[in-house]
């Protein structure tokens, strides 16, 4: 599986107490330091937001007794897409020291094995993603007129049999509602086994969270039942099934969530056309930090080409940049709610 966001490079950030903090030897010094502080390490930004809410750090949290004891790792924060990580020699310092470490799980964290190997803290909890989630994760589907990716060849057994590759799972699944408060109550157990003296404050902190997960949710049950269409196109990458499959809507795409290609077929680009016509759809896809010139062609070769073309964020290219200017996973998914209520209608 390849990018489908932005692939700076750049050293990862450490949040004390919800804010920024100092340079990668004052997180190393603290990280290992015992003063009684929760080290906690996410991987990607919807990780580090649900924990900055569950530890009392959050716009929503309730309760922040212990919200000055979390120091919040959140390792791509500079828009290294999940897809490209590799960790540093300081991140995995940071991992192996920490109280708590959340991660995806999948092909995309397939260095996270070598990263535990390393850690000295034995009582860290882990907790990955796509474990919590069992059966729920989905593998990644192509549907009729998506550009599928060249098949790789699996490696051959001792007498020349091609062996079968495991299946390619959906690794977006905190594009769901309903996944995120799931997850958030795993994360929210996982740091009270860590810090048992303040679980009484993350239990609280994480039902005022699941509150407004679960009002987002009904918001998003109500415009897909008040909606003129049932169906979205985008003209780009899709990695918004989980959100899809949620409120029972169909899709049609260019590409699957993460695909390596850039380039779409002259049959791709004419089929997506012919669905925009077919369904009369009033709009056209496409995701954050996409140069929109799929979308573009797509809405070129409609009958009526007057289309709109809008973004929705699938939450891959937060930068510490967006967090200290107020960015949080209900605003990002509240933003692209009204992006898929004009999608819809």
């Amino acid at each position: 599986m390849t990018a489908c966001g932005s692939s700076a490079d750049g050293p990862t950030t450490t949040f004390f107490a919800g804010k920024l903090g100092g340079s990668d030897d004052e997180t190393n010094d603290n990280a290992s330091s015992g003063d009684g502080n929760l080290s906690i390490v996410t991987t990607i930004f919807p990780e580090y937001d649900w924990v900055r809410e569950i530890t009392g750090n959050g716009e929503n949290s309730v309760d922040r007794t212990a919200a000055d004891k979390a120091d919040i790792t959140f390792l791509l924060d500079n828009g290294v897409d999940i897809h490209n990580y590799q960790p540093t020699a300081a991140d995995i310092v940071k991992i192996s020291t920490c109280d708590v470490f959340i991660y995806v799980g999948g092909e995309s964290d397939f260095w996270v094995d070598d990263a535990l190997k390393e850690a000295i803290n034995k009582d860290m909890v882990v907790i990955d993603l796509l474990e919590v989630l069992g059966d729920t994760v989905k593998e990644e589907e192509v549907v009729e007129g998506m550009e599928a990716e060249e098949e790789e060849h699996g490696a051959e057994d001792s007498e020349g049999n091609e062996d079968e590759e495991d299946p390619e799972y959906d690794e977006h699944v905190w594009l769901s509602l309903k996944n995120a408060e799931t997850l958030c109550s795993e994360i929210a157990e996982g740091i009270k086994k860590a810090d048992p003296e303040n679980a009484e404050a993350y239990s609280s902190n994480l039902e005022a969270y699941l509150l407004k997960l679960s009002e987002l949710d009904e918001e998003y049950q109500k415009v897909r039942d008040d909606a003129k269409y049932d169906t979205v196109l985008f003209g780009d990458r899709f990695p918004f099934r989980y959100m899809i499959d949620d409120y029972n809507m169909n899709y049609y795409a260019a590409f699957v969530g993460c695909s390596a290609e850039t380039e779409a077929s002259f049959e791709t680009i004419i089929f997506l056309s012919g669905k925009v016509d077919e369904l009369g759809l009033p709009a056209i896809l496409t995701i954050e930090g996409s140069d929109g010139k799929i979308a573009e062609t797509i809405k070129e070769n409609t009958k009526d080409k007057n289309q709109e073309i809008l973004s929705i964020n699938s939450l891959q290219s937060i930068v510490s940049a967006d967090v200290e200017a107020g960015t949080t996973y209900l605003g990002v998914m509240k933003d692209n709610l009204e992006v898929l209520k004009q999608a819809l209608n």
